[in-house]
Protein backbone atom coordinates (compact mmCIF):
# COMPACT_ATOMS: atom_id res chain seq x y z
CA UNK A 1 0.00 0.00 0.00
CA UNK A 2 1.58 3.19 -0.58
CA UNK A 3 1.14 5.75 2.32
CA UNK A 4 0.99 8.68 -0.22
CA UNK A 5 -2.74 7.66 -0.48
CA UNK A 6 -3.76 7.51 2.87
CA UNK A 7 -4.91 10.74 5.10
CA UNK A 8 -1.98 11.14 6.96
CA UNK A 9 -0.60 14.74 8.92
CA UNK A 10 1.97 16.13 6.48
CA UNK A 11 4.21 17.63 9.13
CA UNK A 12 3.95 14.05 11.01
CA UNK A 13 5.55 12.75 7.81
CA UNK A 14 7.92 15.50 7.55
CA UNK A 15 9.26 14.96 10.70
CA UNK A 16 9.06 10.94 10.42
CA UNK A 17 12.70 10.68 9.83
CA UNK A 18 13.75 12.63 13.07
CA UNK A 19 11.67 10.06 15.00
CA UNK A 20 12.99 7.37 12.86
CA UNK A 21 16.27 8.05 14.20
CA UNK A 22 15.12 8.41 18.10
CA UNK A 23 12.95 5.10 17.52
CA UNK A 24 16.64 3.50 15.90
CA UNK A 25 18.67 4.70 18.97
CA UNK A 26 15.85 2.91 21.46
CA UNK A 27 16.42 -0.05 19.60
CA UNK A 28 20.57 0.13 19.70
CA UNK A 29 20.32 0.45 23.36
CA UNK A 30 17.49 -1.68 25.06
CA UNK A 31 16.47 -2.16 28.36
CA UNK A 32 14.77 -4.95 30.23
CA UNK A 33 11.46 -4.50 32.65
CA UNK A 34 11.64 -1.73 35.52
CA UNK A 35 15.27 -1.09 34.21
CA UNK A 36 13.88 1.69 31.27
CA UNK A 37 16.17 4.54 33.36
CA UNK A 38 17.68 5.70 29.68
CA UNK A 39 14.96 4.98 27.96
CA UNK A 40 13.05 6.96 30.38
CA UNK A 41 15.39 9.65 29.97
CA UNK A 42 15.71 10.11 25.95
CA UNK A 43 11.41 10.32 26.29
CA UNK A 44 11.81 12.76 29.11
CA UNK A 45 14.18 15.25 27.65
CA UNK A 46 11.85 14.81 24.45
CA UNK A 47 8.86 15.82 25.91
CA UNK A 48 10.38 18.61 28.47
CA UNK A 49 12.59 19.94 24.66
CA UNK A 50 8.63 19.94 23.27
CA UNK A 51 7.01 22.08 26.29
CA UNK A 52 5.45 19.57 27.60
CA UNK A 53 5.04 18.96 31.52
CA UNK A 54 6.38 15.61 32.63
CA UNK A 55 6.00 13.34 36.01
CA UNK A 56 8.32 10.73 36.51
CA UNK A 57 9.21 7.57 38.49
CA UNK A 58 5.51 6.04 38.36
CA UNK A 59 5.86 2.33 38.10
CA UNK A 60 9.57 2.63 38.85
CA UNK A 61 10.59 3.98 35.32
CA UNK A 62 7.14 5.44 33.88
CA UNK A 63 7.01 8.51 32.31
CA UNK A 64 4.02 10.62 31.91
CA UNK A 65 3.61 13.64 29.77
CA UNK A 66 0.69 16.21 30.09
CA UNK A 67 -0.91 18.14 27.30
CA UNK A 68 -3.52 20.86 28.13
CA UNK A 69 -5.76 22.93 25.79
CA UNK A 70 -9.11 25.10 26.19
CA UNK A 71 -10.86 25.01 29.62
CA UNK A 72 -12.20 21.15 29.44
CA UNK A 73 -12.12 18.76 32.34
CA UNK A 74 -12.25 16.10 29.87
CA UNK A 75 -9.08 14.08 29.55
CA UNK A 76 -7.71 10.73 28.15
CA UNK A 77 -4.62 8.88 28.03
CA UNK A 78 -2.66 7.46 25.02
CA UNK A 79 -0.38 4.15 26.08
CA UNK A 80 2.92 3.18 24.80
CA UNK A 81 5.35 0.42 26.35
CA UNK A 82 9.34 0.83 26.93
CA UNK A 83 10.34 -2.42 27.57
CA UNK A 84 12.96 -4.66 25.68
CA UNK A 85 13.37 -8.80 25.85
CA UNK A 86 15.96 -10.72 27.08
CA UNK A 87 16.63 -12.43 23.87
CA UNK A 88 19.68 -11.87 21.68
CA UNK A 89 19.40 -10.06 18.43
CA UNK A 90 20.52 -11.66 15.61
CA UNK A 91 20.61 -8.58 13.16
CA UNK A 92 23.61 -6.73 12.51
CA UNK A 93 22.53 -3.57 10.87
CA UNK A 94 23.55 -0.08 12.49
CA UNK A 95 20.91 -0.05 15.03
CA UNK A 96 21.13 -3.43 16.32
CA UNK A 97 21.13 -4.10 19.96
CA UNK A 98 24.41 -2.60 21.74
CA UNK A 99 23.74 -4.67 24.98
CA UNK A 100 24.41 -8.63 24.58
CA UNK A 101 21.36 -10.43 25.75
CA UNK A 102 18.28 -7.68 25.24
CA UNK A 103 16.68 -7.02 22.42
CA UNK A 104 13.45 -4.71 21.32
CA UNK A 105 12.15 -7.81 20.08
CA UNK A 106 8.27 -6.71 20.21
CA UNK A 107 8.46 -3.26 18.47
CA UNK A 108 8.56 -1.43 21.81
CA UNK A 109 10.86 0.76 20.27
CA UNK A 110 8.50 1.86 18.06
CA UNK A 111 5.49 2.76 19.80
CA UNK A 112 7.71 4.66 22.04
CA UNK A 113 8.30 7.15 19.15
CA UNK A 114 4.87 6.83 17.19
CA UNK A 115 3.51 8.61 20.64
CA UNK A 116 6.28 10.87 20.85
CA UNK A 117 5.97 12.01 17.35
CA UNK A 118 2.27 12.64 18.51
CA UNK A 119 3.54 14.22 21.45
CA UNK A 120 5.17 16.55 19.76
CA UNK A 121 2.45 17.19 17.17
CA UNK A 122 -0.17 17.99 19.69
CA UNK A 123 1.81 20.44 21.90
CA UNK A 124 2.45 22.46 18.30
CA UNK A 125 -1.00 22.98 17.31
CA UNK A 126 -3.56 21.75 20.36
CA UNK A 127 -6.72 21.43 18.39
CA UNK A 128 -8.88 19.82 21.00
CA UNK A 129 -10.29 20.70 24.45
CA UNK A 130 -9.21 19.14 27.81
CA UNK A 131 -5.74 16.98 28.48
CA UNK A 132 -3.92 14.52 26.47
CA UNK A 133 -1.88 12.17 28.95
CA UNK A 134 0.64 10.64 27.40
CA UNK A 135 1.78 7.53 29.47
CA UNK A 136 5.29 5.90 28.66
CA UNK A 137 4.77 2.72 30.69
CA UNK A 138 7.79 0.09 31.69
CA UNK A 139 8.06 -3.26 32.36
CA UNK A 140 4.68 -4.81 29.66
CA UNK A 141 7.14 -7.90 28.74
CA UNK A 142 6.00 -9.69 32.44
CA UNK A 143 6.81 -7.18 34.94
CA UNK A 144 3.19 -6.25 34.45
CA UNK A 145 4.13 -2.05 34.56
CA UNK A 146 0.66 -1.03 33.90
CA UNK A 147 -0.25 -2.65 37.11
CA UNK A 148 2.17 -0.93 38.96
CA UNK A 149 1.52 2.87 37.43
CA UNK A 150 -2.14 2.48 38.53
CA UNK A 151 -0.93 0.94 42.09
CA UNK A 152 0.91 4.40 42.35
CA UNK A 153 -2.04 6.11 41.37
CA UNK A 154 -2.07 6.51 37.51
CA UNK A 155 -5.42 7.63 37.59
CA UNK A 156 -6.05 9.10 40.62
CA UNK A 157 -3.05 11.64 39.81
CA UNK A 158 -4.41 11.82 36.07
CA UNK A 159 -8.26 11.36 36.09
CA UNK A 160 -9.33 10.12 32.27
CA UNK A 161 -12.39 9.12 30.78
CA UNK A 162 -10.51 6.43 28.59
CA UNK A 163 -7.18 5.10 27.81
CA UNK A 164 -5.84 4.21 24.37
CA UNK A 165 -2.86 1.38 23.70
CA UNK A 166 -1.78 0.23 20.11
CA UNK A 167 0.33 -2.72 19.06
CA UNK A 168 2.48 -3.27 16.20
CA UNK A 169 1.18 -6.38 14.22
CA UNK A 170 3.46 -8.14 11.90
CA UNK A 171 2.18 -10.13 8.92
CA UNK A 172 -0.57 -7.40 7.55
CA UNK A 173 -0.09 -5.05 4.91
CA UNK A 174 1.13 -1.51 5.99
CA UNK A 175 -1.74 0.96 6.18
CA UNK A 176 -4.25 -1.27 7.92
CA UNK A 177 -5.71 -1.26 11.50
CA UNK A 178 -7.87 -3.84 13.34
CA UNK A 179 -9.84 -2.79 16.46
CA UNK A 180 -12.77 -4.79 18.02
CA UNK A 181 -14.68 -4.64 21.07
CA UNK A 182 -15.19 -7.37 23.68
CA UNK A 183 -11.53 -9.85 24.49
CA UNK A 184 -9.19 -9.32 21.95
CA UNK A 185 -6.01 -10.58 24.13
CA UNK A 186 -6.54 -13.52 27.21
CA UNK A 187 -5.44 -13.87 30.55
CA UNK A 188 -1.65 -15.21 31.15
CA UNK A 189 -1.60 -17.73 34.07
CA UNK A 190 1.14 -19.73 34.89
CA UNK A 191 0.82 -23.29 37.52
CA UNK A 192 3.27 -25.58 39.33
CA UNK A 193 2.22 -28.86 40.93
CA UNK A 194 4.89 -31.24 42.90
CA UNK A 195 3.64 -34.55 43.45
CA UNK A 196 5.09 -36.10 46.06
CA UNK A 197 5.69 -40.28 46.24
CA UNK A 198 8.22 -42.43 47.65
CA UNK A 199 11.46 -43.24 45.39
CA UNK A 200 12.99 -46.50 45.40
CA UNK A 201 14.10 -48.77 43.15
CA UNK A 202 12.47 -49.46 39.70
CA UNK A 203 13.06 -53.17 39.86
CA UNK A 204 10.72 -53.03 42.82
CA UNK A 205 8.03 -50.38 42.26
CA UNK A 206 5.64 -52.16 44.86
CA UNK A 207 7.99 -51.13 47.45
CA UNK A 208 7.53 -47.39 46.95
CA UNK A 209 4.88 -44.50 45.27
CA UNK A 210 5.49 -43.86 42.11
CA UNK A 211 4.68 -40.11 41.18
CA UNK A 212 5.63 -40.88 37.65
CA UNK A 213 2.43 -41.99 36.36
CA UNK A 214 0.44 -40.23 38.72
CA UNK A 215 2.31 -36.81 36.59
CA UNK A 216 1.08 -38.36 33.53
CA UNK A 217 -2.39 -39.07 34.34
CA UNK A 218 -2.85 -35.27 35.48
CA UNK A 219 -1.69 -33.83 32.38
CA UNK A 220 -4.10 -35.90 30.24
CA UNK A 221 -6.85 -35.46 32.93
CA UNK A 222 -6.43 -31.59 32.67
CA UNK A 223 -7.40 -31.49 29.31
CA UNK A 224 -10.55 -33.22 30.01
CA UNK A 225 -11.41 -29.42 31.66
CA UNK A 226 -11.02 -28.02 28.52
CA UNK A 227 -12.76 -30.49 26.06
CA UNK A 228 -15.97 -31.33 29.52
CA UNK A 229 -16.01 -28.77 31.80
CA UNK A 230 -16.24 -25.47 30.24
CA UNK A 231 -18.64 -25.02 27.11
CA UNK A 232 -17.35 -25.46 23.88
CA UNK A 233 -18.04 -21.89 22.08
CA UNK A 234 -15.46 -20.23 25.52
CA UNK A 235 -11.66 -20.35 24.42
CA UNK A 236 -9.26 -21.98 27.01
CA UNK A 237 -6.16 -23.43 26.52
CA UNK A 238 -4.22 -25.10 29.31
CA UNK A 239 -0.50 -26.30 28.52
CA UNK A 240 1.83 -28.37 30.78
CA UNK A 241 5.07 -27.38 29.08
CA UNK A 242 7.47 -28.77 31.78
CA UNK A 243 8.11 -32.14 33.09
CA UNK A 244 10.60 -32.61 36.23
CA UNK A 245 11.49 -35.65 36.89
CA UNK A 246 14.29 -38.43 38.40
CA UNK A 247 18.20 -38.29 37.72
CA UNK A 248 18.92 -42.22 37.22
CA UNK A 249 17.39 -44.87 34.66
CA UNK A 250 16.95 -47.67 37.39
CA UNK A 251 15.33 -45.31 40.21
CA UNK A 252 12.12 -44.25 41.00
CA UNK A 253 12.06 -40.42 42.22
CA UNK A 254 10.21 -38.99 45.34
CA UNK A 255 8.44 -36.58 43.17
CA UNK A 256 7.55 -34.87 39.99
CA UNK A 257 6.71 -31.28 39.24
CA UNK A 258 4.81 -29.91 36.30
CA UNK A 259 4.42 -26.51 35.49
CA UNK A 260 2.79 -24.61 32.85
CA UNK A 261 0.44 -22.16 31.67
CA UNK A 262 -3.40 -21.49 31.32
CA UNK A 263 -5.35 -18.66 29.01
CA UNK A 264 -7.99 -17.86 28.50
CA UNK A 265 -10.51 -14.56 27.27
CA UNK A 266 -12.81 -14.36 30.75
CA UNK A 267 -12.16 -14.39 34.75
CA UNK A 268 -15.36 -16.50 34.77
CA UNK A 269 -13.50 -19.28 32.87
CA UNK A 270 -10.28 -18.87 34.37
CA UNK A 271 -11.77 -19.55 37.45
CA UNK A 272 -13.38 -22.61 36.82
CA UNK A 273 -9.91 -24.29 35.40
CA UNK A 274 -8.31 -23.35 38.57
CA UNK A 275 -10.37 -24.58 40.51
CA UNK A 276 -10.88 -27.60 38.38
CA UNK A 277 -6.96 -28.05 38.05
CA UNK A 278 -6.63 -28.59 41.62
CA UNK A 279 -9.28 -30.49 42.91
CA UNK A 280 -8.22 -33.05 39.79
CA UNK A 281 -4.24 -33.05 41.21
CA UNK A 282 -5.23 -33.34 44.89
CA UNK A 283 -7.45 -36.09 44.18
CA UNK A 284 -5.46 -38.05 41.66
CA UNK A 285 -2.74 -37.77 43.92
CA UNK A 286 -4.94 -39.33 46.63
CA UNK A 287 -5.92 -42.12 44.96
CA UNK A 288 -2.64 -43.42 44.64
CA UNK A 289 -1.71 -42.61 48.13
CA UNK A 290 0.43 -39.52 47.45
CA UNK A 291 0.41 -35.68 48.30
CA UNK A 292 0.63 -32.40 45.81
CA UNK A 293 1.47 -28.97 45.95
CA UNK A 294 -0.71 -26.69 43.45
CA UNK A 295 0.31 -23.37 42.78
CA UNK A 296 -1.76 -20.93 40.70
CA UNK A 297 -0.55 -17.84 39.53
CA UNK A 298 -2.54 -15.28 38.02
CA UNK A 299 -0.31 -12.66 35.85
CA UNK A 300 -1.96 -10.55 33.18
CA UNK A 301 -5.91 -10.55 32.58
CA UNK A 302 -7.80 -10.94 29.71
CA UNK A 303 -7.39 -8.09 27.35
CA UNK A 304 -11.21 -6.68 27.23
CA UNK A 305 -12.17 -3.47 24.84
CA UNK A 306 -15.20 -1.46 25.29
CA UNK A 307 -18.20 -1.28 22.81
CA UNK A 308 -18.39 2.15 22.70
CA UNK A 309 -14.16 2.81 22.74
CA UNK A 310 -13.44 0.40 19.98
CA UNK A 311 -16.04 1.53 17.77
CA UNK A 312 -14.77 5.21 18.58
CA UNK A 313 -11.33 4.60 17.44
CA UNK A 314 -12.47 2.63 14.38
CA UNK A 315 -14.08 5.64 13.20
CA UNK A 316 -10.84 7.59 13.72
CA UNK A 317 -9.05 4.82 11.64
CA UNK A 318 -11.14 4.68 8.70
CA UNK A 319 -11.08 8.61 8.74
CA UNK A 320 -7.18 7.97 7.92
CA UNK A 321 -7.02 4.51 5.98
CA UNK A 322 -10.46 3.89 4.67
CA UNK A 323 -13.19 1.47 6.03
CA UNK A 324 -11.61 -1.28 3.83
CA UNK A 325 -8.40 -1.45 5.78
CA UNK A 326 -10.00 -1.15 9.17
CA UNK A 327 -10.44 -5.04 10.18
CA UNK A 328 -11.56 -6.93 13.45
CA UNK A 329 -9.31 -8.21 15.44
CA UNK A 330 -8.94 -11.91 15.74
CA UNK A 331 -8.76 -12.67 19.11
CA UNK A 332 -5.01 -14.47 20.29
CA UNK A 333 -4.03 -16.08 23.25
CA UNK A 334 -1.20 -13.96 24.23
CA UNK A 335 -1.48 -11.49 26.59
CA UNK A 336 -0.82 -7.73 27.43
CA UNK A 337 -1.10 -6.13 30.61
CA UNK A 338 -2.65 -3.04 29.07
CA UNK A 339 -5.53 -5.26 30.34
CA UNK A 340 -5.34 -3.87 33.55
CA UNK A 341 -6.04 0.08 31.97
CA UNK A 342 -8.79 -1.31 30.52
CA UNK A 343 -10.55 -3.00 33.86
CA UNK A 344 -9.71 0.41 35.62
CA UNK A 345 -11.16 2.76 32.51
CA UNK A 346 -12.61 2.05 28.92
CA UNK A 347 -11.05 1.98 26.49
CA UNK A 348 -9.18 0.12 23.21
CA UNK A 349 -6.73 -1.38 22.45
CA UNK A 350 -5.63 -1.83 18.52
CA UNK A 351 -3.37 -3.57 16.22
CA UNK A 352 -1.66 -1.48 13.55
CA UNK A 353 0.00 -3.64 10.80
CA UNK A 354 3.88 -4.13 10.52
CA UNK A 355 4.24 -5.44 7.30
CA UNK A 356 5.95 -8.49 6.31
CA UNK A 357 9.49 -7.79 6.83
CA UNK A 358 10.76 -6.13 3.37
CA UNK A 359 11.29 -2.55 5.24
CA UNK A 360 14.31 -4.38 7.21
CA UNK A 361 17.48 -2.91 6.28
CA UNK A 362 20.75 -4.97 4.84
CA UNK A 363 22.55 -6.59 7.83
CA UNK A 364 18.72 -8.46 9.30
CA UNK A 365 18.95 -11.82 10.91
CA UNK A 366 17.49 -14.97 8.71
CA UNK A 367 14.51 -15.70 10.50
CA UNK A 368 11.13 -13.81 9.64
CA UNK A 369 9.95 -10.46 10.96
CA UNK A 370 7.86 -11.76 13.81
CA UNK A 371 7.38 -10.78 17.58
CA UNK A 372 9.60 -11.95 19.29
CA UNK A 373 11.92 -13.14 16.65
CA UNK A 374 15.94 -12.40 17.00
CA UNK A 375 15.48 -10.95 13.08
CA UNK A 376 12.49 -8.83 14.17
CA UNK A 377 12.49 -4.91 14.00
CA UNK A 378 9.74 -2.35 13.88
CA UNK A 379 8.62 -0.55 10.31
CA UNK A 380 9.74 2.64 10.33
CA UNK A 381 7.00 3.49 7.84
CA UNK A 382 4.31 3.01 10.80
CA UNK A 383 5.53 6.56 12.66
CA UNK A 384 3.75 8.49 10.93
CA UNK A 385 1.09 6.32 10.44
CA UNK A 386 0.26 5.77 13.56
CA UNK A 387 1.11 9.01 15.22
CA UNK A 388 -1.68 10.71 13.10
CA UNK A 389 -3.81 8.11 14.62
CA UNK A 390 -2.92 9.11 18.17
CA UNK A 391 -3.78 13.11 17.15
CA UNK A 392 -6.95 12.43 15.05
CA UNK A 393 -7.67 10.30 18.17
CA UNK A 394 -7.52 12.74 20.57
CA UNK A 395 -8.55 15.75 18.78
CA UNK A 396 -11.96 14.05 18.15
CA UNK A 397 -12.66 12.29 21.76
CA UNK A 398 -11.69 15.61 22.91
CA UNK A 399 -13.71 17.50 20.14
CA UNK A 400 -15.75 20.78 21.62
CA UNK A 401 -18.23 18.89 19.78
CA UNK A 402 -18.02 15.75 21.77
Amino acid sequence: MNLSDLNLIPELVASASTIATIRQDLHAHPELCFQEVRTADVVAAKLTEWGIPIYRGMGTTGVVGIIKAGTSSRALALRADMDALPMQEFNTFAHTSQHPGKMHACGHDGHTAMLLAAAQHLAQHRNFDGTVYLVFQPAEEGGGGAREMIKDGLFEKFPVDAVFGMHNWPGSEVGKFAASAGPVMASSNEFKIVIRGKGGHAAMPHNGLDPVPVACQMVQAFQTIISRNKKPIEAGVISVTMIHAGEATNVIPDSVELQGTVRTFTIEVLDMIEQRMRDMAQHTAAAFGMTCEFEFVRNYPPTINAPKEAEFARRVMASIVGEANVGQQEPTMGAEDFAYMLMAKPGCYAFIANGDGDHRAMGHGGGPCMLHNPSYDFNDQLIPLGATYWVRLAEAWLSPAQ
